[in-house]
């Protein structure tokens, strides 16, 4: 049974910090070099933020790049949803710094944690609103700076991550484009995988947490591969069967970037064609919540989206969590 959501993405926007880190620098700052990292990952460069920039930053440039591009006026969001795991502190919310920084005067929010999965789970909790009749503009942003919770000393996790964030807005929407189905997990026993030791309430910052570099991603990047490119694979087709859909009636697959190998290898299993892959890995990295959003913005300006077209979302990340969202494209 669908879960079909009367929700539609009427407006797609992003933004990238200016600083660009590319493979060559990071062969000054670690034992790595291009074609390493290339062929392992498919990453050429990423952008960082400079010292003073945080994810809220990204997250409010973002939103305020969609305001402009679909003429809504900050006053009309109802509500803002933030996907992250760099919060720039744990509280207040970004939501709330959003909020006050773009003057959305009348819309609650609050932040979603799932990881590299954030933005998937964000859309979906946002479209419940607009479904429901009870908010009938809905702000929800990907954003994070994860070369502010990285070792780079690390080769296996530093040359990995960038930082940067994208945003969707959603609005009612008829029967015939709009949010579709979506299918979404977690595996908490992946969480021993993919995570960052120190922060919360179990170690709170001290000398010994720092001395220990407990606030750096720590990875166990076999366990995650194998994961990833199962568990999307799998989502999908499940989506897909759901719905009464073959992956030869999907026009986009838009994945999360975190490994051009993860991609292609979901691709295969999937039998779908790279013109109908998104990828953008190469110049952006992994963002983490960022990246599905950046990956509808660059296929919006690349002309590859349509009205009408069957969009497949899909993303693994840190829990384990996956998110796998099929919608038809409303513009």
């Amino acid at each position: 049974m669908s879960h079909r959501i009367a929700a539609k993405i009427t407006g797609v926007a992003g933004y990238l910090p200016p600083k660009v880190l590319t493979n060559a620098d990071l062969e000054k700052m670690v034992d790595t070099n291009d074609e390493w990292i290339r062929s392992r990952t498919g990453i050429r460069e990423r952008h960082v933020v400079e010292k003073g920039t945080a994810s809220s930053h990204l997250a409010t440039e973002a939103a305020k790049c969609l305001l402009k591009k679909t003429g809504t006026d900050a006053a009309e969001i109802d509500l803002i949803v933030v996907a992250s795991v760099t919060p720039d502190m744990m509280f207040p919310a970004m939501a709330c710094l959003v909020q006050e920084r773009i003057g959305a005067k009348k819309a609650w929010g609050f932040d979603l944690s799932a990881a590299c999965s954030g933005f998937a789970y964000a859309l979906t909790v946002g479209a419940q609103f607009v479904g429901a009749g009870t908010h009938k503009k809905v702000l929800v942003i990907g954003s994070d700076a994860m070369s502010t919770i990285l070792d780079y000393k690390d080769r296996a996790t530093c040359v990995l991550f960038g930082d940067g964030a994208g945003a969707v807005l959603l609005e009612a929407s008829g029967e015939e484009t709009g949010i579709l189905d979506f299918a979404h997990d977690v595996d908490g026993s992946g969480g021993q995988f993919l995570y960052m030791p120190g922060g919360g309430s179990l170690h709170p910052p001290t000398h010994e947490t720092v001395d220990k570099n407990m606030h750096v991603v720590h990875q166990e990047g076999s366990q995650v591969f194998k994961y990833a490119v199962r568990r999307m694979a799998e989502v999908a087709a499940h989506l897909l069967e759901r719905n009464g859909f073959t992956s030869e009636d999907l026009k986009l697959v838009v994945p999360h970037q975190a490994n051009l190998r993860i991609i292609r290898a979901m691709q295969e299993r999937l039998g779908v064609a790279d013109e109908k892959v998104m990828v953008n890995i190469d110049k952006y990295g992994n963002t983490t919540a960022g990246t599905i959003p950046l990956g509808l913005r660059d296929a919006v300006e690349q002309g590859r989206l349509r009205k009408g077209d069957l969009v497949l979302l899909m993303a693994v990340g840190a829990g384990y969590t996956t998110g796998g969202v099929l919608l038809r494209w409303a513009y």
